[in-house]
């Protein structure tokens, strides 16, 4: 079983805790030193302090420079190792709890830069566009590169209500301005619904409907959440399900496996290992597949990190069903909080945790099994061309043609050409829009005729036999 202390370890990257290490050329051994070595840069360290307060040009804050310093010495572990003051505890606390005002974004730090991690769902980050992999290069007008993640961090939050002004970066070079409304965000962990295919018919009965879980976090009650949901869609007689982890930034460790646990007769879920070889912890899948073995299909991108990952992970490598979309982020670490007993606290990453199989996904990701880039369909050809018969000059006219009304024919191709803003779409037709969710219902789909054309060929090829089949499971 797993030890109670993991309850606290948290898979989320944190929006207050990554300082980007340098990139090393070459991994150096550690030369360790000794104790008396060691008080002798405490001394110094001690000695810098002093010096800097006294002759420092301007008046020195030296609980400013206290937790610079232990920031500073935590940041050189690894990116997401940090000093939690007070308020940055308590912040870390409430949002691990599932509300926390702010934007509703998660950030890191990259080289210097602040970079997107994921938006959260029906936050201002969301809904105005930001994206997995954009950059933040001002906030208000000023810089970030001359800003510690924190301090941009604290910059971005404020009384809900108030405007923040962000300039971002997207991956192909795209450069914007957008003013958001700060507001208080609430994580609804798990969302879920019955889906259709675009094309299917609402009215047929024979129309198969998929059980569609979105999980946007994995919080203290994501558990609870997932099984009522899985619940309510095994009623409907759905034929499989997608579990949509996309910009899934994370969250609990025992959230992510009692969501892999819920998929899974058996196997392993996961393993963490710390610093000592013989520090290794495996956490294995109880008996109890709340879908009943339907087909699964897990969808990730480069948003999906970590407890997402672990998920993804434990599905795939135990063949339970299949992860598609794009690689996921590639955060394979776990943090634990402790609390120095004054209201501050120390995050520090004290494990890797590794998927069923052994791999290792830290700084690697998960690969789908089927690449399925996010895309859409449009149109790319007019109903009329520039060019035809009627371009050329003095062609024969057609003496049958109605006469054209030019002003309506205008305005019907601009109403071809503008495509509606997706915030202003129905839930249908956001769904008809998600390339990767149709893709990953149609995967559904096929796994569910194969499983059921496979069980129908066993039971053809058992039937008359004088065997006594008491168990049939298809992994």
């Amino acid at each position: 079983m797993f030890k109670k202390l993991f309850v606290f370890m948290m898979l989320l990257v944190p929006v207050v805790d990554c300082v980007a290490a340098p990139k090393k050329k070459k991994e150096e051994p550690i030369v360790h030193l000794t104790d008396e070595q060691i008080y002798e840069e405490l001394k110094k360290l001690a000695l810098v302090f002093e010096v800097a307060r006294e002759n420092f040009v301007e008046e020195a804050d030296e609980k400013k420079m206290l937790e610079a310093a232990m920031n500073g010495m935590l940041a050189e572990l690894d990116p997401h190792s940090s000093y939690l003051s007070a308020d940055d505890f308590k912040e870390f606390s409430d949002k691990s709890h599932g509300e926390f005002g702010g934007l509703g974004i998660q950030i890191t730090s990259d080289r210097g830069a602040v970079r997107v991690i994921s938006p959260i769902d029906d936050t201002p980050a969301e809904r105005a566009g930001i994206k997995a992999g954009d950059y933040i290069t001002h906030i208000d007008d000023e810089q970030v590169f001359d800003l510690t993640l924190n301090q941009a961090v604290k910059k971005m939050k404020g009384r809900p209500g108030t405007k923040v002004k962000l300039t971002i970066v997207s991956d192909d070079g795209e450069s914007k301005t957008m003013t958001l409304k700060r507001a208080i965000i609430k994580v609804e962990s798990v969302k879920s619904d019955e889906k259709m295919l675009a094309d299917a018919d609402p009215d047929d009965k024979e129309t198969p409907k998929f059980g569609y879980i979105r999980i946007s976090d994995f919080g203290a009650t994501t558990a609870r959440d997932l099984k009522k949901a899985i619940e309510k869609l095994e009623k409907s007689d759905v034929v499989g399900y997608v579990v949509d982890v996309r910009n899934n930034p994370g969250g609990y460790l025992t959230a992510a496996i009692d969501v892999s646990d819920a998929f899974l007769e058996e196997g392993e879920i996961v393993s963490t290992r710390g610093k000592a070889k013989t520090d290794i912890e495996r956490v294995y899948a109880t008996p109890g597949d709340l879908t009943n073995g339907k087909p699964v299909v897990v969808l990730i991108n480069h948003g999906s990190a970590s407890a997402s990952e672990i998920v993804a992970g434990a599905i795939q490598d135990n063949g339970r069903g299949l992860v598609m979309g794009s690689q996921s982020f590639g955060k394979g670490s776990v943090q634990q909080q402790k609390p120095l007993g004054d209201g501050t606290a120390i995050h520090i990453t004290i494990a890797r945790y590794y998927t069923p199989s052994g791999r290792s996904i830290q700084n690697e990701g998960i690969t789908p099994d089927i690449e399925v880039l996010q895309s859409k369909v449009e149109v790319i050809e007019k109903k009329e061309s520039m060019y035809s018969e009627a371009s050329f000059k003095n062609s024969l006219k057609n003496d049958k043609a109605k006469k054209k009304d030019k002003k309506k024919d205008s305005d019907d191709d601009k109403d071809d050409d503008e495509e509606t803003p997706f915030d202003e779409l129905s839930d249908e037709e956001k769904d008809a829009r998600d390339y990767q969710l149709q893709r990953a219902m149609e995967m559904v789909l096929a796994m569910s005729k194969m499983q059921t054309h496979s069980l129908t060929k066993l039971t053809e090829a058992l039937s008359g036999s004088d065997e006594t089949v008491v168990v049939i499971k298809e992994k």
